[in-house]
């Protein structure tokens, strides 16, 4: 008896796993947002979007959307998330902050968009012309950013989400992107 409830329980839960998983749906894209320049981010806390900037940054805007298509930003954690000031990720090669991807890192594509709520930059080492795959995303007023750090986005949804990620330098145990997908993509 024990047995066959065991047995029923274990076919019961692996025919509902598929059923939840395709009942998931991805946010909505707010109205006017272009699905090409959308990234739809999974977080380990919930969705966040944000709308990429081609128009300021094409080149950063590119190299985002080929690695979120890669599948290169999927499981990598915010290795360093500051209180009051980011939450920076996308290091797909190692996860602490010291990789980047297979490509060539980028020229600098500076611009006059400010840093301010939900900004999202892409991290660089001393060079301006190092940015490669990570990018963070603004808590607050950065200004001192300005003219500094290549503006890539702006996030249209779920920065409640992002204000819930651990804190850290290094992040404990750190939150993670779940998924990263160019909204355009996701059926």
């Amino acid at each position: 008896m024990i047995r066959s409830l065991i047995a029923a329980f274990a076919v019961t839960a692996v025919f509902a796993l598929p059923a939840v998983a395709q009942t998931a749906q991805a946010p909505k894209l707010p109205p006017n947002v272009d699905p090409q320049n959308a990234i739809i981010m999974q977080t380990t806390k919930g969705p966040v979007v944000f709308v990429l900037r081609p128009d300021i940054a094409p080149k950063h805007a590119e190299r985002i959307k080929q690695l979120a298509r890669e599948g290169f930003y999927d499981n990598v954690p915010f290795h360093r998330v500051i209180d009051r000031f980011m939450a920076q990720t996308g290091d797909g090669q190692y996860g602490n902050g010291t990789g980047g991807s297979r490509y060539p890192d980028l020229p600098a594509e500076f611009s006059n968009v400010p840093f301010t709520r939900g900004t999202v930059g892409m991290a660089r080492a001393q060079s301006p012309n190092s940015a490669n795959s990570q990018f963070f995303i603004t808590f607050g007023d950065a200004s001192f950013l300005n003219g500094q750090y290549t503006v890539i986005g702006q996030v249209v949804s779920g920065m409640e989400n992002v204000d819930k990620l651990k804190r850290g330098e290094p992040v404990q145990n750190p939150d993670k992107i779940v998924s990263m997908k160019v909204a355009a993509d996701v059926k």
